[in-house]
């Protein structure tokens, strides 16, 4: 073969190998189709499990960093990514936010963010089917909407302050095969999302009733009973599990506290995740 076909299809094969992924960690944006993303991998051999984490309205993921150590050193002690996706601002705002189904506009399709940034991920070395969506107040109630419209997604869910909003959707997504399972987290004493929710904007908006989100969510997964398998106390803390449902599992945790992440919610969200529904403490 002449030596210029030779260079031309060694051109050829380059071009068609993957690129490698440009570098970007805990302080360096990694860039996908429709935002950015912040990626903190554990000292672990590849493929890690991950807890994909979505920041409050208006906060960062340099922010979470920042104020959240304890997420980033339990996760790493545990072999778990944390993954820092970015919401953006709606029009006319300058808070970072997320697709909250509120009657409101939101310039990006949060869900298809997501999976870009689950596909880039995978690329760095986190365990696609290993990955917990988690999230704070309105990242909490984003957490809500996914494990709702596509509840394959990810392989759980752990919102913390936050539930749908007005208008309640009237149903949710089957899940498939796998069922889904969701570990809800709240404050008592919530002032700004409260448990029963409230009336903001000068009413209008209105937070949802994490009691009514968690009704429909029951319907969906065929949780036939109206009681949970399990209501039991772990310390100051409240525990309602639903275990026996046909399509999934649902835990209710309460804290004393108010709008906050309680401390250790990493590790007893952890061992939620990783522990089957039959190991919960008995009453």
């Amino acid at each position: 073969m002449p030596r210029l076909s030779l260079l031309l299809a060694a051109a050829l094969l380059v071009a068609l190998l993957p690129l490698p992924a440009v570098a970007c960690g805990a302080q360096t944006d990694c860039a996908v189709e429709g935002g950015v993303y912040r990626l903190v991998m554990p000292e672990a051999e590849a493929p890690v499990p991950a807890l994909f984490f979505l920041h409050g309205w208006g906060a960062s993921p340099e922010g979470t960093l920042r104020g959240r150590a304890d997420l980033r050193v339990t996760l790493s002690a545990r072999g778990y990514a944390l993954i820092l996706p970015e919401g953006i601002p709606r029009a006319g705002r300058t808070q970072r936010d997320w697709a909250v189904r509120d009657d409101g506009r939101h310039p990006r399709d949060d869900l298809a963010f997501f999976d870009a940034v689950l596909q880039d991920a995978a690329s760095r070395g986190v365990d696609r089917e290993r990955v917990l969506l988690g999230g704070f107040s309105r990242g909490g109630s984003m957490v809500w909407y996914v494990a709702c419209e596509r509840p394959d997604l990810f392989a759980a869910y752990a919102p913390v302050a936050g539930a749908f909003w007005y208008p309640i959707p009237t149903g949710c997504t089957a899940p498939g095969e796998e069922g889904l399972a969701l570990f809800h987290t709240h404050g008592w004493d919530d002032r700004v999302v409260p448990l029963e929710g409230r009336l903001i904007g000068g009413g209008r908006l209105t937070q949802g009733d994490a009691f009514e989100s968690l009704a429909i969510l029951r319907r969906t997964l065929g949780c036939t009973a109206r009681l949970p398998d399990e209501a039991w106390t772990d310390g100051p803390r409240w525990r309602r599990d639903w275990t026996s449902c046909s399509a999934g599992r649902i835990s209710l945790s309460l804290h004393p506290g108010g709008h906050i992440v309680p401390a250790g919610w990493t590790s007893r969200m952890l061992d939620w995740f990783e522990t089957a529904p039959e190991a919960a403490p008995s009453r």
